[in-house]
């Protein structure tokens, strides 16, 4: 019998809750999944107080597998967070990742041309040298903060190198997504008035617009061998406006860095705290690498929920019976701590294996895109890692995100033997 936390589903929407030991939220997971594995939840404000409304909240892997498998019932197109967001933001924090058919299907089937495997394949090398370049430029200090100056700026440099984006650019575009993704942390954001907010989100959604308009616009009257001419100036096929296209480069960059970089820092954080496995994965890499990211990323778990609206009256799953209009959240990250799914689910195994995890959603049409390039990236990064950092280790405590939506880590400080330049060269 698990026991009963001293909390109640009351905090999920409560952020300042999420910036707590990850142990106090995964034992109300747990006791959640066990008793009452559908609470109803109030819908909080930005200082933890009731603002009306409210969500279900999924706590089980068969529930969230049900709910995303049935987009004619439970929609994403009224949103993808808790709170409705004025339209506005919604423009910049979406894309077809909160839309429903036949837009979502006709975007993203135009999207899909530059994440096929054949195109990811084609890109290797191009990671393995962002990795090596980045890797390398700390690899002499023995020390750093190992997001900002490694977790975060990998899939960045990929993503921007794919599109064909200036390097010029990237730390302008590393600071205006760091608003739209992290808005309801004071560190990004120190006006966390509502106000404050929507106007600081719509500032740097305008500013990265603008940036890709400028370049969607070029690409049109001079194709290149790039994803963006791919996008907006393939011959024969249907494209991407200007518009679509900077509303889904603030979804790549945005959510993708995002959720990438997190699921690097976590999975420095796993090798820390389970020596163990580190040792395992390490001595072996071509036998670990794959199942040892798929553990990465379900144990770090760098989505933390995503929200569907029932779409009438009389819909079900499983005994419960819900009205139009009704918010249902799905947990990802107790789905990926689920006893039914995964045994000693809070422990770090880069040998489990089946590793059903929802990290990038479950199957369904919004199942993630990005999914395999994510995976390319975390495989690349650690080979890099344990040839160029054999010994490096997170030091002290992880420095949380402000959000219930993330799992994401601000600062994360690292040690390791300072590596002569000629070995990170070689």
């Amino acid at each position: 019998m698990i026991a009963r936390p001293g909390l109640s589903a009351e905090v999920l929407d409560d952020l300042d809750w999420w910036t707590r030991p990850v142990s106090e939220r995964d034992a109300l997971f747990a006791w959640l999944r066990a008793n009452d594995p559908r609470p109803f939840a109030p819908e909080l404000d930005l200082s933890g107080n009731p603002r009306g409304g409210g969500f279900w909240a999924l706590t089980r892997m068969d529930d969230i597998r049900e709910v995303s498998r049935r987009p004619d019932d439970f929609c994403s197109g009224k949103g993808i967070n808790i709170f409705d967001q004025p339209p506005g933001l919604k423009d910049y924090r979406g894309s077809f990742i909160d839309m429903d058919n036949p837009e979502h299907a006709r975007l993203r089937r135009i999207v899909s041309r530059g994440f096929a495997t054949k195109s990811l394949e084609a890109i290797r090398d191009d990671v393995d040298r962002a990795a090596r370049e980045i890797i390398g430029s700390v690899a002499g200090q023995g020390e750093c903060d190992f997001v900002t100056e490694v977790a975060a700026l990998l899939p960045l440099r990929i993503v921007n190198n794919m599109l064909g984006i200036p390097r010029s650019e990237e730390r302008f575009i590393f600071e205006q997504t760091n608003i739209i993704m992290a808005a309801s942390d004071s560190e990004y954001v120190p006006d966390q008035t509502p106000r404050a907010i929507a106007r600081a989100v719509g500032t740097a959604g305008q500013r990265l617009a603008d940036l890709l308009h400028g370049l969607a616009e070029d690409r049109i009257k001079t194709p290149r061998g790039d994803l963006i001419s791919a996008l907006v100036a393939a011959t024969a096929e249907e494209n991407l406006t200007p518009d679509e296209l900077a509303a889904f480069f603030i979804l790549l960059v945005g959510a993708g860095n995002e959720t990438t970089r997190n699921a690097i820092a976590h999975g420095l954080l796993a090798l820390t705290q389970f020596p163990d496995q580190r040792a395992r994965w390490q001595g072996d890499p071509p036998a670990y690498t794959a199942r040892a990211v798929e553990e990465v990323v379900r144990w770090g778990s760098p989505v933390l929920h995503m929200r569907r609206t029932v779409t009438r009256d009389g819909v079900r799953l499983g005994d419960q019976e819900f009205a139009r209009g009704d918010k249902v959240v799905l947990w990802y990250r107790s789905g990926n701590q689920d006893e039914d799914h995964f045994a000693a689910a809070t422990a770090f195994d880069v040998t489990r294996e089946p590793n059903p995890h929802v990290t990038f959603g479950s199957p369904g049409p919004h199942h993630c895109l990005g999914a395999n390039l994510a995976r390319l990236e975390l495989s690349v990064t650690f080979r890099v890692l344990f040839e160029l950092l054999p010994d490096i280790t997170a030091v002290g405590s992880p420095e949380p995100l402000r959000s219930n939506f993330l799992h994401g880590i601000k600062h994360l400080r690292a040690q390791f033997t300072p590596a002569p330049r000629a070995a990170v060269t070689a």
